[in-house]
């Protein structure tokens, strides 16, 4: 039986069914502790502002930084080489993080989280950015 073709919307909302999802005082809270912090937006988007620490891992070549992928040089993310360290992902609003989070953990790996909100909420309770690369 074919499965029903669904909207970007519908993915999203599934895979949010799937993750956590935690407020920014969380993820500070977890960052601190040692979880990795990766932003899933455009390289672009991340020069623009960031959160300070983050680690910029397009959600385009996310899984491929898993495992030392050919498709990344047989690259591994340090933020990801290990399947057992925390990690929370952000992007502007929180969708293309929660298909990020959804996939880690379809990937193996046990302390997945994603900001609530996304950059966008984190900005509208007046915490700051960094710039640059």
């Amino acid at each position: 039986m074919k499965t029903p073709p669904m909207t970007a919307q519908q993915l999203v909302d599934a895979a949010r069914r799937g993750i956590e999802e935690i407020p920014a005082d969380e993820m500070e809270r977890r960052v601190a502790s040692g979880a990795a912090l990766i932003d899933v937006r455009e390289p672009a988007e991340f020069a623009d502002g960031h959160i300070a620490g983050a680690a910029n891992i397009p959600r385009g070549v996310l899984e491929f930084q898993v495992q030392a992928h050919p498709a990344m040089n047989c690259a591994t993310a340090p933020e990801l080489a290990l399947h057992d360290r925390p990690v929370i992902v952000y992007c502007r609003t929180a969708g293309r993080a929660a298909l990020a989070a959804e996939s880690l953990v379809r990937m193996g790996f046990s302390a997945v989280a994603s900001l609530a909100g996304g950059i966008l909420g984190w900005q509208r309770e007046g915490r700051s950015l960094t710039t640059g690369a």
